[in-house]
């Protein structure tokens, strides 16, 4: 599907992820926010400070994480993250 040059490459050119990526709120790679589109589905690809870090399934999750699917674990549910997101930033 991608080469291992076209991976790379990708994660060399992406920008630090934002705040709202790091708290579930956002896909790691496209940048949808799932806050304006709640129905969008998401995937665990990764965690960071006790954080799940989600991605859109297929070619974003691939390039998060290594597989389409992401980690074999469900996202927590919106309304819990973005909870989170707002206590951090107090």
């Amino acid at each position: 599907m991608y080469s291992q040059d076209a991976i790379s490459g990708r994660r060399r050119g992406r920008p630090e992820p934002t705040a709202e990526m790091l708290s579930g709120l956002a896909c790691l790679i496209c940048g949808t926010d799932y806050r304006s589109a709640p129905d969008a589905e998401a995937v665990v690809v990764s965690h960071r400070d006790d954080k799940q870090q989600l991605a859109c399934p297929g070619p974003c999750a691939r390039l998060a994480s290594g597989s389409v699917t992401g980690l074999d674990e469900t996202p927590l549910p919106l309304a819990e993250r973005l909870s989170r997101h707002q206590a951090d930033r107090s």
